[in-house]
């Protein structure tokens, strides 16, 4: 599947998930202070996405000491896509788990909040469909960030004005849209692997 810069753009904010990353930071910063909370997200966003472009740059030889294809990634990234889908779309229960007072830091929030194993994995996908288009995966990926950023930031406000069932029925959305950008991955993985069978 060839992705433009918009695709592109698109999939990485429905894998990140900066809406259904609101619950998780609001529980994780509780205990922060009000006016600290800003910039805790901020610096949680700036090392998921530090991360992310890491994964850009070693993606290629990555693949190559793990002795991966790119068709089995993008049929083994649909298929973690659409698992993500299936979770946005029917969300498990919530368990109240204890978060230890004070700052959190990487852990939970950069990684894997944001940066995910499904992130990573989609981020590796695209530079290895298209590697001379790095740049352009940089840029969305800058995007996507900004976009993460705004929204937990913002996250409070989200919720006062718009309700939590509206944040709910807005990501089973997103993974309704995911869900079919996933199938159309392991599709074409499919047909590109029955093509190879018939030339051999």
């Amino acid at each position: 599947m060839t992705y433009t810069f918009a695709s592109a753009t698109i999939l990485l904010i429905l894998i990140t998930d900066p809406i259904g990353n609101i619950p998780i930071f609001a529980n994780a910063l509780r205990h922060v202070a009000p006016q600290r909370r800003p910039w805790v997200i901020l610096r949680e966003v700036l090392i998921a996405f530090v991360l992310l472009l890491t994964f850009m740059f070693i993606g290629e030889g990555f693949l190559q000491l793990m002795n991966l294809s790119e068709l089995s990634l993008q049929i083994g990234g649909g298929v973690i896509l659409f698992l993500i889908a299936l979770r946005m779309i029917f969300p498990p229960p919530r368990a109240d788990t204890a978060e230890p007072a004070g700052e959190p830091l990487i852990v939970p929030l950069a990684i894997p909040a944001i940066a995910g194993p499904s992130a990573l994995a989609t981020v590796l996908l695209l530079v290895s469909q298209a590697p001379d288009r790095r740049m352009e995966w940089i840029g969305a990926l800058c995007i996507t960030m900004a976009v993460s950023a705004i929204i937990l930031v913002l996250a409070e406000r989200i919720q006062r004005v718009a309700g939590d069932r509206f944040v709910v029925a807005l990501e089973r959305l997103m993974g309704l849209v995911l869900v079919a950008m996933s199938i159309e991955m392991m599709l074409r993985g499919i047909k590109s692997f029955a093509l190879q069978l018939a030339r051999g």
